[in-house]
């Protein structure tokens, strides 16, 4: 039944990710179109951005609420017995939602509409089987780490992350059952895809140990970035709520409409950051720019994720972690100019770091990013400052950025643990 589930989240997972790719290239081929038409132009490319993300919101708002955001706090909390699990209808939402907001240019990643539509699948199949609610729940995490590694074409961190990431504690019953629809996931992501990497890095020299106390540094910064990022997207979502008196359509249109502008006028600043990522794995930037693009860069996301569409975090904070370790790299180079520093290596472990401050995975971050790169130089410096982001993360009291979200879910959500407990009983 793994096996079954992997392959429905691999499928649902590569046809999502196509589907974002037809997104992006009509978008870029739009803008380009438009380019010549003037000021014509931008307000007609704005007004279809608006219009996709306010579509969007409307298909969460009218059709499957629980379709709304990243979708990984839910399948958190369905998992844990808090909420019933999502009706058959959530996955099409999802899938068109997502690809209207995700492809409309929103700072939204593809990996939560995946794990959620995964973990649904898998949930679908168990309630097509007549299975009980440990199995259901068992096929729901498996699908869930299916379509984490579907996602990030990375099988092994597909896994860990059902553990470390989805569940809090490990499980032995799931460990079968999460490697074996992980491995059949990643089988139909790959023979889509093929099997290159997410991200090229060039040849890097395996640093020293007299570089390890530089990469404590990129850690304790990444933990300051971590918490920064983590309390701007719930203050962001709190200011949001304020203004409920809005309709959702419009305050998606809004979001919609600034990143449009953007696009207009920097369409590489859109989206979920996937290129961004790459540029700063080729060490490109300068000390002035960074920070700025950093900055930018999060508030655009908290924009994005306040709009209340369909989209992840995840993609977007890989990216912002490349940037805050190319800035600290830079940084190191220009101040020790006799250690051969390689900023495009501070780069690479500068998003596992970021990912440990805001997830609180490090295992699954360290493991992603060196799946999705392809690259074993870099292990211990991860492991170093993954060790120092999760201090700094731990000694500020914040909690995981998506357990966050879970419980401000819950606090909103009109479904308690009552319509699992019905579901048991039916069963």
């Amino acid at each position: 039944m793994a096996s079954l589930a992997g392959l429905g989240a691999g499928v649902i997972g590569a046809l999502f990710r196509l589907a974002l790719e037809q997104a992006n290239r009509f978008r870029d081929a739009l803008l380009a179109r438009m380019d010549v038409w003037g000021i014509g132009g931008f307000v007609l490319f704005v007004a279809l951005v608006a219009g996709a993300a306010a579509i969007a919101a409307w298909m969460v708002r009218c059709l499957a609420p629980s379709a709304s955001g990243s979708g990984i706090p839910r399948v958190m909390a369905v998992l844990d017995g808090e909420v019933a699990p999502a009706p058959l209808r959530v996955i099409p939402v999802k899938f068109l939602a997502g690809t209207l907001a995700i492809g409309s240019g929103l700072a939204l990643g593809r990996e939560g509409p995946i794990v959620q539509m995964g973990a649904s699948i898998a949930y679908q199949i168990g309630k097509l089987l007549r299975r009980n609610w440990t199995d259901c729940r068992a096929l729901m995490a498996a699908g869930a780490g299916a379509g984490f590694a579907v996602a990030f074409n990375a099988p092994i961190a597909g896994a860990l992350f059902v553990f470390e990431g989805l569940l809090k504690r490990f499980e032995a019953r799931l460990v079968i059952a999460a490697l074996a629809a992980s491995a059949v996931a990643i089988w139909v992501g790959r023979a889509t895809f093929g099997d290159t990497p997410e991200f090229t890095v060039g040849a890097l020299a395996q640093p020293g140990l007299d570089k390890m106390p530089y990469f404590v540094l990129l850690g304790i910064g990444a933990g300051l970035a971590g918490t920064l990022y983590n309390r701007t997207l719930l203050a962001t979502l709190r200011t949001a709520d304020r203004f409920s008196a809005l309709p959702v359509e419009l305050r998606a249109a809004l979001v919609g409409a600034a990143v449009g502008a953007i696009a207009w006028f920097a369409p590489s600043l859109v989206g979920a950051g996937d290129g961004l990522a790459q540029q700063a794995l080729r060490g490109e930037g300068t000390l002035a720019v960074l920070p700025a693009l950093f900055l930018f860069r999060l508030g655009l996301i908290a924009l994005s994720v306040a709009a209340g569409a369909p989209g992840g975090l995840l993609v977007p904070l890989l990216a912002l972690g490349a940037e805050l370790g190319l800035w600290i790299g830079l940084l190191c180079a220009l101040a020790f100019p006799g250690m051969a520093f390689e900023p495009e290596g501070f780069a690479l472990v500068g998003m596992a770091a970021l990912f440990t401050a805001i997830v609180r995975a490090p295992l699954t971050a360290i493991v992603l990013v060196a799946e999705m790169t392809a690259n074993l130089t870099m292990l211990l410096p991860m492991i170093v400052a993954c060790f120092a982001a999760m201090l700094v993360s731990t000694l500020f009291g914040d909690m995981s950025i998506l357990d966050s979200l879970k419980e401000r879910s819950l606090i909103r959500s009109k479904r308690t643990t009552g319509d699992v407990d019905q579901y048991n009983a039916q069963k």
